[in-house]
């Protein structure tokens, strides 16, 4: 499976950077553990208005609260987002857009892995719908605040596991054939070439657009299946925690070195190498198009 790929030498490579981000707001999607958490916690360090947007509101309360607690940033706000509904993100943006004048970072960390043949609330493939097409329309609704508040930066969560997977147009919902590994490496490389055809698309708007691998984390996201998991356990010492894991996120958000970097794929904060079919122009454009047509958007 192709999970398996990045359990190796964990490489302890932490965010360098002492970038203070007082002023300065900033989304992080499925914060209420893990990575995602722990990512959240380091920019309320730093003095930005952190909004945790997550699914499970009471799990997104008690994190906020701890955070606030140990940073003494008591501008870390919960919203609720279910990026396997349509509906939700829109209500998400919508009220985003009413109550917060300025976006300066909007990191794309939620996900899922290893899901049971499953769909979303539109008919997507559950690892299709969260993982790309979720943070696909969150991206397009929240773009123009992002542009006007530029300089910003646009922060994409992907895998190594992006290595394993293909867009496979004629079936992109797993209905003729389905494996929940390939799924989510399929979801995975959905990310490399949205980051792609995006930082293309905003060249000249002072918005950047970056993609990472966290690395092997000890954290939640195997939940799905037991085999994962019991082996996560007996793996530990060779996997990251969630703070190990964050680091790159971290370093994509805040590190004055990348100002002007844009439309890279990045792992132990430092480019890393990206699979062939992750540097497919043509089949980063097709997706782009397709995406367009499911979620029912026009972005130019």
């Amino acid at each position: 499976m192709c999970c398996f790929w990045s359990i190796g030498i964990v490489l302890k490579e932490y965010s360098k950077s002492t970038a203070r981000l007082e002023g300065k707001v900033v989304i992080v999607t499925g914060a209420n553990t893990g990575i995602g958490k722990e990512t959240a916690r380091d920019l309320a360090q730093r003095g930005a208005r952190v909004i945790i947007a997550c699914r499970d509101i009471a799990k997104a309360e008690a994190a906020a609260s701890e955070i606030r607690a140990e940073t003494g940033n008591q501008q870390v706000i919960v919203r609720k987002l279910d990026l396997a509904d349509t509906k939700s993100i829109r209500e998400f943006a919508e009220k985003f857009l009413a109550e917060e004048k300025e976006l300066h970072i909007l990191i794309n960390n939620a996900g899922v892995m290893l899901c049971p043949y499953s769909k979303t609330a539109d008919g997507f493939e559950m690892h299709l719908g969260v993982n790309h097409l979720g943070h696909f329309l969150l991206t397009f609704l929240l773009l123009e605040r992002l542009k006007q508040c530029a300089p910003a930066r646009i922060v994409n969560v992907s895998s190594l596991a992006h290595h394993g997977g293909r867009i496979r147009f004629h079936d992109l919902h797993g209905e003729k054939s389905y494996n929940r590994g390939l799924a989510y490496c399929h979801s995975k490389l959905a990310n490399v070439l949205f980051t792609r055809e995006l930082a293309r698309r905003l060249q000249g708007t002072k918005v950047t657009a970056n993609v990472l691998h966290p690395g092997s984390v000890y954290s939640e996201l195997v939940r799905h299946s037991f085999v994962m998991t019991w082996l996560w356990k007996i793996f530990s010492f060779f996997l990251k925690t969630p703070c190990e894991g964050a680091q790159t996120s971290i370093y994509c958000a805040v590190a004055e070195e990348l100002d002007s970097v844009t439309g890279q794929y990045f792992s132990d904060c430092q480019p890393a190498y990206v699979s062939p079919r992750g540097r497919d122009d043509e089949t980063a454009k097709k997706l782009w198009s397709v995406s367009c047509e499911l979620l029912g958007i026009q972005w130019d």
